[in-house]
């Protein structure tokens, strides 16, 4: 949502903008970085703009109200101050700050893995509304420990692909069960709503996992520190 020409002034950190034009987000933070001594850059994944830049003055001071919603994982409202390169964040609404992850190791690791393949296929002034629900309903359905990670993590691995246009169908020769065939085919066609809402056999897991591995090694590929750390754990 873009509201224009707000003739009034909002401070932000140390620095005072004459807002003419500023812009409402809906989205999640998927990673930050440390910018100056008292600042914060972060890259959103927006429904309205894609993947973005922002920077957010003075969030490292103690008393910032940013200070909570500029860390990975959060999810609300953005609303931003349009530059010429970059953005910078004026106030934020977060919804959601997956907290339940946050206080596990392992569903963490899970998480940022999630907002890496989020990072690379995103694009900024694309239409990522797809890949963010995707992402949001992911992480949903990580902190809800209704179903095991690992089918989570491929069924969020086969959609990405799916999502971004790339999903090669299944091999013929492959030689999977039917039941494995029926699933790949049901992550393909069905509402990302719908997704998390069946559970497999360890055999249709294992085979799953197989597909979703071969496909993230052929499409996305990529070296994602959080993915290296999740294997290592699993061992």
């Amino acid at each position: 949502m873009q509201v224009s020409k707000k003739k009034c002034r909002e401070k932000c950190g140390q620095e005072t903008f004459i807002l003419r034009d500023f812009v409402l987000v809906t989205g999640i933070v998927l990673k930050t970085g440390n910018l100056g001594e008292y600042d914060r850059r972060l890259v959103l994944l927006t429904k309205e703009r894609g993947k973005i830049t922002v920077f957010a003055r003075g969030a490292r001071r103690q008393n910032s109200r940013f200070m909570a919603a500029c860390t990975p994982l959060s999810f609300g409202e953005f609303k931003l101050y349009e530059g010429k390169s970059a953005y910078n964040l004026m106030d934020v609404s977060i919804k959601n700050y997956f907290e339940e992850l946050r206080s596990n190791y392992m569903e963490a690791c899970y998480g940022m893995y999630f907002l890496e393949i989020a990072d690379y296929y995103g694009r900024e002034n694309n239409d990522d509304t797809e890949l963010l629900k995707l992402l949001y309903q992911s992480l949903r359905a990580l902190s809800s420990h209704r179903l095991d990670n690992r089918l989570i993590r491929s069924i969020y691995e086969v959609k990405a692909v799916c999502v971004n246009g790339e999903f090669p169908g299944i091999p013929d020769n492959g030689g999977f069960l039917a039941s494995t065939v029926y699933t790949i085919r049901y992550i393909e066609s069905s509402s990302i709503e719908k997704l998390y809402t069946f559970t497999v056999s360890e055999e249709v897991l294992s085979e799953l996992s197989q597909i979703a591995e071969k496909m993230r090694l052929r499409y996305i590929g990529g070296n994602f520190k959080s993915l290296s750390i999740l294997e290592e754990m699993e061992l």
